[in-house]
């Protein structure tokens, strides 16, 4: 009778047969890796909802005035204050003014909602009190205290125009004359919010993007120009010969392009999530080396079952 021998015993392919599971497992959880890192690095931040205060180029809590032929894309509010003065000689195009109504009301009711979102929102990046000759990517910005601007800051979206940035200071925000906040990458003025812990001032001649939430008041000095609203919680605006406009804001495509992308699993998309091209090559990456190890699996199990019955692996020299 020939002796049994563990060899004998074990089932042919079964060895295999565990090393393809484990690696099949691998691969998935390659796969899931891929399209999770894919998902966080694509999010980021969504932009801070402003409810009822959208429409509103301008909003304060007391009081608006205006000197001179400012120009005003949207509506003009006031509340729980009722007075707005200086229009004429101002001009509100697609827009009216709400002088202590209840759309103003509302308004400065969804303004605290959205101001305290912005403050709320994090993680946090610290940076010096003026932002000047610095290019920043997409996230969220804070000051412990005052905020200033002198030159030019860039905000960069990095290609993604769903990109969103927000601004945190503990007090002022005070940007200086003829300064200027430059959008590059896709970046768009109704994705970037300042949230500012007590007033602003925005410099003579300067250029301003965004949505700016103050918490008491806000001046926009003489020729200053708006690429977005100026919103005040509790004090006044005041206005001189500004130009305001409210640009049009596009959102990306919530999946990528078939002729722009190779064809993979949809790993971002169904998550709320957009992969960008480096991701794609990640997860291409992934794929390439699980089929590699898939193939190595392979040709090892098919030395095994050419091996004869009842031999035994040749062993390794030490």
């Amino acid at each position: 009778m020939v002796p049994v021998t563990k060899q004998s015993r074990t089932k042919p392919g079964r060895r295999n047969r565990g090393w393809l599971v484990k690696l099949g497992l691998a691969s998935a959880g390659g796969w899931m890796i891929a399209g999770g890192f894919a998902i966080v690095a694509a999010s980021g931040q969504a932009a801070v909802g402003l409810g009822t205060a959208a429409p509103f180029a301008v909003l304060a809590g007391t009081t608006v005035t205006n000197t001179g032929p400012s120009t005003v894309a949207g509506d003009v509010g006031v509340y729980p204050g009722t007075a707005i003065t200086g229009f004429p000689p101002g001009v509100v195009s697609n827009g009216v003014l709400h002088a202590g109504d209840a759309v103003a009301q509302q308004a400065e009711a969804d303004l605290t909602t959205a101001y305290l979102d912005a403050a709320a929102r994090g993680p946090v990046t610290t940076v010096s009190s003026d932002l000047g000759g610095q290019t920043l990517t997409p996230g969220v910005y804070r000051a412990a205290s005052g905020m200033g601007l002198t030159g030019a800051v860039t905000l960069n979206a990095q290609g993604d125009p769903n990109a969103v940035f927000i601004f945190q200071t503990g007090s002022g925000l005070t940007t200086a004359s003829s300064s200027s906040v430059n959008l590059s990458g896709g970046a768009q003025a109704c994705n970037v919010f300042w949230q500012v812990g007590s007033s602003a001032t925005l410099g003579t001649g300067s250029s301003f993007a965004g949505t700016l939430l103050a918490l008491t008041s806000a001046t926009v000095q003489t020729g200053a120009t708006v690429a977005g609203r100026v919103l005040a919680r509790n004090g006044q605006v005041s206005l001189d010969d500004n130009t305001f406009t409210q640009p049009a804001c596009t959102t990306a495509a919530t999946s990528p392009s078939p002729a722009a992308t190779p064809s993979a699993p949809d790993t971002g998309a169904a998550a709320g999530g957009n992969l960008v091209g480096g991701d794609w090559l990640l997860i291409a990456g992934i794929a390439l080396v699980g089929a590699a190890l898939v193939g190595a699996a392979t040709r090892r199990r098919n030395q095994v079952a050419d091996r004869p019955a009842g031999s035994r692996p040749r062993s390794r020299r030490a």
